[in-house]
Parts: C-alpha cells; sequence; structure tokens
C-alpha cells in the first residue's frame, strides 16, 4: 500500500537539493529565514543545521509540502 505522506521515502538532502533548485538560495533565505541560507548556503552546512534543529526542518519540509 502506497503511503499518502508526501515526504516518505524522501530524505532531507533530496527535498533542500529540490527546494534550492526551485528557488535559489537568495530566494529560500527569504520564504524561510535562517541563517544557513542566507550567510555563505551550502547544502552540506544546511543540512547539519536542519538535522539538529526541528523548527526548521519543519518550516524546509511544510514548504517542499505546500509546492507539490
Amino acid at each position: 500500500m502506497a503511503s499518502n505522506d508526501p515526504l516518505h521515502g524522501k530524505t532531507l538532502e533530496v527535498i533542500l537539493n529540490h527546494l534550492v533548485d526551485r528557488f535559489g538560495w537568495a530566494e529560500l533565505g527569504n520564504l524561510i529565514r535562517i541563517n544557513c541560507f542566507n550567510k555563505d548556503p551550502g547544502i552540506k552546512s544546511s543540512l547539519t543545521f536542519l538535522r539538529k534543529t526541528a523548527w526548521a526542518r519543519k518550516k524546509v519540509e511544510e514548504l517542499y509540502i505546500s509546492i507539490l
């Protein structure tokens, strides 16, 4: 049975790459105001922050779901 969860099977890295490809770092930083998107952004450093910070990860996941 397929999951109805749009995040099912998606890693945080896949989600983040999708958002960066769609919006770019500058727009992503405007949509979700966290330093790792605005100050010297990178996938690796952003993933490290998002994995440790539940509220920020939730915002990223909510944005991803909203554009699907």
